[in-house]
């Protein structure tokens, strides 16, 4: 019986970065012997083990063969007789197919550390196409060491369009879906997610909406950049240099779904098309099992985004209504992150990657006057039911109006 450190941890051990999680590979156990050494049981599908101590994850070497469609579709045998190369084989990425004993000493039977060194993303073997989540997989491991320089082979990719051209995509789950989407969110650079879901032929299969938008003109007196899909990837990686929060990263990405719907005869412009995106959104966060946080804010920041940019020329009736409508007394937290969003969006422009927005501060401070106006007074003032409430109305507007006469910030710059 012997024990290696396998996967992402080697990885990441290589390529001086932290290691998140260790995941280990037992060879030559049978899953009695671990079973009476203490280990805990949890894998269903394969015998996975948690360790007495430390409950990191323990798996039997084991190698798959493919039986159905989808990436479940897949017969496991795990045994004894199971090497170390033939488990290492079957995964997804060389860069991931290296293992480490106990000693330290590093197995790399398919070239993993050449292609860290390389900064290559290249399959292990051409077993690779019968997991259509790797087309996922690939896209989110792209998105997440595009810092370091990493791109995916071009024979990698050939075998990712093929899986795409073979329908295999479809069987994927919605919730896996999400899941791969969600941690590319969460990468440095998760605009390379889709560039490569794109290159792979992927991403009018799993994300028609976003794949719609590629081709749709806009006006280049603001969009330099014209294309409205170039647009929403550099609003996503705007998103990710402002913000780690992936809720905002998500509403960048679908804040305009809508432009796909303008119809071509008003083109370049976009009448409407944030309201119009609202129902895109909702049949694509359904679709996807998306949590309802994620999907709130990107219908607010699609709904709103417009009325941001354009802070400065809004009434302050407008604005309080604009309050109400996202519900901002009770949820407070919302307005930061519809605000980053936008910034995002005012950002991701060709040219305008580094341009102020005013905007944010200015509707910030706005809110914070409004909600600064306290009921005791208009209750001990002796308005009652429904005047209560109008009352607070014209206070919160009376607040921003008087901020608005004192500053120079009542015209966009």
């Amino acid at each position: 019986m012997k024990i290696y450190l396998v996967g992402g941890a080697v990885r990441d051990q290589l390529l001086n970065i932290p290691i998140k999680d260790r995941d280990y590979m037992v060879v030559g156990a049978t899953a009695q012997e671990m079973l009476d050494k203490g280990y805990r049981q949890v894998g269903k599908d394969f015998p996975v083990f948690l360790h007495p101590k430390t409950q990191q994850e323990y798996a039997l070497a084991r190698t798959e063969r493919k039986t159905g469609k989808g990436y479940g579709g897949f017969s496991v045998y795990a045994a004894p007789d199971v090497t170390l190369e033939e488990d290492l084989l079957r995964r997804d990425l060389t860069i991931n197919a290296i293992a480490q004993d106990e000693q330290g000493q590093i197995f790399d039977p398919y070239g993993g550390k050449e292609d860290i060194e390389r900064r290559l993303l290249r399959h292990v073997s051409d077993a690779f196409v019968e997991d259509p989540l790797r087309v996922l997989r690939v896209a989110r491991f792209a998105a997440r060491f595009q810092p370091q320089g990493f791109r995916v082979a071009p024979e990698t990719m050939a075998l990712m369009q093929k899986i795409a051209a073979s329908g295999e995509l479809e069987a994927l789950t919605p919730e896996r879906v999400f899941q791969e989407l969600d941690k590319a969110l969460a990468t440095e650079a998760p605009q390379v997610f889709f560039e490569v879901l794109r290159e792979a032929g992927g991403l009018a299969i799993l994300f028609p909406e976003i794949e719609a938008l590629f081709g749709i003109p806009q006006p280049e007196q603001y969009h330099p950049e014209i294309d409205t899909g170039i647009h929403t990837l550099m609003v996503l990686e705007q998103a990710a240099r402002l913000s780690q929060d992936k809720q905002v990263r998500f509403a960048a990405l679908v804040h305009d779904l809508g432009k796909a719907l303008s119809p071509k005869e008003h083109l370049p412009k976009h009448h409407g098309h944030g309201q119009k995106g609202l129902p895109l959104i909702r049949a694509l966060c359904e679709r996807f099992r998306v949590p309802n946080d994620y999907r709130d804010l990107a219908l607010l920041v699609s709904d709103q985004h417009q009325n941001i940019h354009n802070a400065f020329e809004l009434r302050p009736e407008t604005l309080v209504k604009l309050f109400d409508k996202a519900d901002l007394w009770r949820k407070p937290e919302r307005l930061p992150q519809l605000l980053l969003a936008c910034e995002a969006d005012s950002k991701g422009r060709t040219g305008l990657e580094d341009s102020p927005y005013p905007q944010g501060a200015y509707v910030q401070h706005c809110f914070e006057l409004a909600r600064d106006v306290e009921i005791k007074p208009i209750i001990e003032a002796g308005f009652k039911g429904a005047e209560i409430k109008a009352q607070l109305q014209k206070l919160r507007v009376e607040a921003i109006a008087q901020y608005k006469g004192k500053t120079a910030l009542n015209a966009k710059p």
